[in-house]
């Protein structure tokens, strides 16, 4: 009755059908909030295996889809997904071993968001975090970027404990590699009164907790963007009072500052330290250029302008400082030459070349 119903039961596969399936490779379907790696060939493995442990290159963020093929398998995907899930495949980069964090600069970050991107990375992987800007800014400003008028905020020790660095303590636990505070551009009377400025740093690094017995390979850092703070008169005055907070002095390769030729004595004067620096933006387009690059690299999938001055002094300084057992830290931004990745293996092989200077 129910055969007439329901229409016989269907036959069995044939042997050939079952044998043509069991050869057939099991293809695994990507979660639509997957993303996937770009598979890594030998001979980048094996550049990666030439980089000292304590040098670690990276970019200033992760979110670029023009980066399909480089750090991504050609996907496609969205800036959006990049942004919430792509941390974990660019981790997987054989020569990513460290990643700034820009996005707290604009809105302070929560414990539980710095452990979820602690979860997406290996073990020896860092970050470099920017600190809020209410904290880091001068001045309070406007959606254009104008400043409006003092931040009441500015260098408060007690706000760059609990809105930075003790979250990001516990949020990424030993994988901090630098807490940078950045100062924006500083209002005219401040810059005629940069003694009071340091004096300020000064009681704001002191007040922050250690960092070693949870990030023995974290380093708070200043990065200022006023070429007054390389004045030699003033390079002591600061040197010391970097020394003095256990901090470091972070390179700035932005046209804004001097070129990093210049920024090392002071970094000398920190001897035996680590290395931060953040290589933001070509001098090609000058100090307010950041647009014009980024309309002109975009997607920021090759080399666009090559600086070579840059990447040789960078490997040179690298392999010293590194070589006498201290921590390196480098992120690039896409604005430096148009594709970061591809600038951090231009890095990479120059270190593989010149090991020690």
């Amino acid at each position: 009755m129910q055969d007439d119903l329901f229409g016989a039961p269907p036959a069995a596969p044939s042997p050939h059908v079952l044998a043509q399936a069991a050869s057939e490779p099991i293809v695994r379907r990507r979660r639509t909030n997957e993303v996937c790696p770009a598979p890594a060939d030998a001979a980048l493995q094996a550049l990666a295996a030439t980089i000292p442990p304590r040098v670690r290159i990276g970019s200033s963020s992760w979110s670029y889809p023009g980066w399909a093929g480089l750090v991504w398998d050609e996907g496609p995907y969205s800036e959006s997904l990049l942004s919430k899930e792509g941390l974990h495949a660019y981790s997987q980069h054989p020569l990513l071993r460290v990643v700034g964090v820009d996005r707290s600069f604009y809105r302070p970050l929560t414990q539980d968001q710095y452990a979820r991107y602690a979860a997406q990375v290996p073990d020896d992987f860092r970050f470099v975090v920017k600190a809020p800007s209410h904290v880091t800014d001068a001045l309070v400003r406007g959606e254009d970027g104008r400043g409006l008028q003092p931040n009441p905020a500015f260098l408060d020790p007690v706000l760059a404990t609990q809105d930075f660095v003790a979250p990001a303590l516990a949020g990424l636990g030993h994988k901090v590699g630098a807490l940078v505070f950045q100062l924006s551009p500083l209002p005219r009377h401040l810059l005629h009164n940069l003694p009071l400025v340091l004096q300020r740093m000064r009681t704001l690094l002191l007040a922050q907790p250690p960092l070693s017995p949870t990030a023995p390979d974290g380093v708070l850092a200043l990065e200022v963007r006023d070429p007054e703070w390389l004045d030699p008169l003033f390079m002591p005055e600061l040197a010391a009072m970097l020394r003095e907070a256990g901090a470091t002095w972070c390179l700035c390769l932005h046209a804004k500052m001097p070129r990093l030729a210049d920024q090392l004595p002071l970094l000398r004067k920190l001897w035996p330290g680590p290395m931060v620096c953040r290589w933001n933006l070509n001098p090609l387009h000058g100090a307010y250029g950041y647009e014009d690059a980024q309309r002109e690299y975009s997607p920021y999938d090759r080399i666009h302008d090559v600086d070579q001055d840059t990447r040789e002094l960078l490997v040179r300084t690298m392999a010293g400082i590194a070589g006498a057992g201290q921590n390196v830290y480098v992120t690039i931004s896409n604005k430096a030459e148009g594709c970061a990745p591809l600038s951090v293996r231009a890095l990479a092989e120059g270190l593989a070349a010149n090991p020690r200077p």
